[in-house]
């Protein structure tokens, strides 16, 4: 009894600490609020069931973010789920959510939120993952649970899309100096 009420208590404390940059993160994956929270929940459902396996609770926010890409990547793969939506997703307020690009102007936010909700889930994670948490590829592949070219190719092929779907709005901007690349990371050109 007394080691549920630590856990309780250690875990209650990482989630008030921690929520906001969760359910950020979890907007990012899934582009929609509603299923952020639920892919938040899920995944601290699952933490506080392996609780007691968990060594390191150090690395918690990295095991939960894991958990909730796992879980999105699943939530994609289910056929009843196949559907794409064809609504643009709602944005984020201000205080709830870091804007993708900081400083940039608001038209480039709104912008690259649609974007994000054309590509597929792994291309997704691997983009949100890359550029938004600022993993390396082989942190990439830990996460996801994948092999590091596996990442390299689906950042290849997810960069792509956005290019092109760049490339196709008659207001967008594809000056070369506009390709992202991540924190620490040299542009290739």
């Amino acid at each position: 009894m007394r080691d549920e009420d630590a856990r309780d208590a250690e875990l209650g404390a990482f989630v008030a600490a921690r929520s906001a940059s969760l359910m950020r993160y979890g907007y990012l994956l899934t582009g929609d609020r509603a299923r952020a929270e639920d892919l938040v929940q899920d995944a601290l459902v699952k933490v506080y069931l392996a609780w007691p396996r968990i060594e390191d609770t150090g690395s918690l926010d990295r095991y939960i973010r894991q958990t909730m890409t796992r879980l999105h990547v699943s939530w994609w793969r289910r056929a009843v789920n196949r559907e794409r939506p064809v609504a643009i997703p709602e944005l984020p307020d201000e205080a709830d959510a870091a804007a993708p690009l900081p400083g940039a102007p608001v038209e480039e936010r709104d912008e690259v939120w649609r974007l994000l909700a054309t590509i597929g889930p792994r291309q997704r994670a691997v983009l949100v993952l890359r550029f938004y948490e600022g993993l390396d590829d082989a942190e990439i592949a830990d996460v996801l649970g994948c092999a590091v070219g596996t990442v390299r190719s689906q950042a290849s092929r997810g960069l792509a899309h956005l290019r092109d779907r760049m490339a196709a709005r008659p207001s967008a901007s594809t000056t070369p100096a506009a390709r992202p690349t991540a924190p620490g990371r040299e542009d290739p050109r």
